[in-house]
């Protein structure tokens, strides 16, 4: 069994959402893959509570597909590093993990572990965060919860749950809204956690050589009817950026508002570089590797987006200008 990398995503959504009929649908049906799901819990009713039995000491349970389940009440970082054990002993199978977080949380610090911890570094790779949404409850939940508001912003992609029973009006005003706090990530309609597995599994959403997509309309729609406080904005260039400058904005930058910056991410041209650099980070934890390089005749440019909470957005824009070239 080869140990490289096992892929991880994230599970997300408020709740309700539809995360668990997705999960049950990933614990129970025919897909041919090994998977572990691990399920942060904060005593909240899980999975089909049949599976797990509500004892406070984890239990690793085989489901008949293949899958292997687990509830975790406290540290993520350990039930990692067992699975890891288990697998390398061969007492167990998996090549993808699962993990749903609580209905109320920020899926930050879930994210973070894959880069504090080294031992979880070397054994495993933060695939994406997928995050659910209630077509039909979807805006109330990001009127009133912030929670809600923080989930969106974190999501690589977002599902959009019930469309089969909310009105297309009310989903077209959901996804406007999706779209202005976060920019980067697809969203999709999904009825009964029917969804293929190819569209949640192996995304990459974490890969710093993904590519940074943004939809376009985005940048046009002006009409914010809600002032969320997660919202996000783009930073685009043509000129490139000093490297030293830049590297000094950015530090400070993260140590001042990191807490509210959910996710950030850019592909940069750099003053004296062939190649472009691409960059993104979690709150406090930023990192940069270099991309292709620049094509002869290729448009050289800079595009960067921030997705966070009460960002002061005149403040990162000068402050990005001044670090130009």
């Amino acid at each position: 069994m080869s140990d490289s990398h096992i892929p991880v995503t994230i599970l997300t959504g408020f709740l309700g959402s539809g995360k668990t009929t997705l999960l049950n649908r990933i614990l129970k049906e025919d897909h041919g893959m090994k998977i572990a799901v691990i399920e942060n819990e904060f005593g909240e009713e899980g999975v089909d509570n049949d599976l797990l039995t509500q004892e406070s000491k984890e239990q690793i349970v085989e489901m008949n597909n293949g899958c292997i389940c687990c509830t975790v009440r406290g540290d993520l970082i350990r039930i990692l590093g067992e699975l890891h054990d288990k697998r390398k002993k061969g007492e167990i199978k998996f090549d993808h993990v699962v993990i749903e977080t609580t209905g109320m949380a920020d899926p930050g610090p879930v994210a973070q572990t894959f880069f504090i911890d080294d031992e979880i570094a070397d054994h495993y790779l933060l695939d994406a965060v997928i995050t659910v949404v209630d077509s039909v409850h979807g805006n109330t939940q990001l009127d009133e919860h912030k929670e809600a508001q923080e989930q969106v912003g974190f999501a690589d992609r977002i599902l959009m749950s019930k469309v089969d029973v909310s009105a297309p009006e009310v989903q077209d005003k959901l996804k406007a809204r999706l779209k202005r706090i976060n920019p980067r990530a697809p969203i999709q309609g999904v009825k009964f956690g029917e969804v293929p597995l190819k569209e949640v599994m192996d995304i990459r959403g974490f890969n710093l050589n993904a590519i940074l997509e943004i939809d376009p309309s985005f940048l046009e729609d002006d009409s914010h009817e809600h002032s969320d406080a997660v919202q996000s904005f783009v930073f685009k260039s043509d000129k490139p950026f000093d490297p030293a400058k830049l590297e000094d904005f950015l530090s400070g930058i993260v140590q001042v508002y990191g807490p509210d910056l959910l996710r950030y991410k850019g592909v940069l041209s750099m003053k004296g570089s062939e190649r472009r650099t691409v960059f993104q980070g979690v709150h406090m934890m930023m990192g940069a590797d270099l991309g292709r390089r620049w094509e002869p005749g290729e448009k050289r440019a800079s595009k960067m987006v921030f997705i966070g909470r009460n960002l002061p957005k005149e403040t990162f824009i000068k402050g990005l200008q001044a670090c130009l070239a």
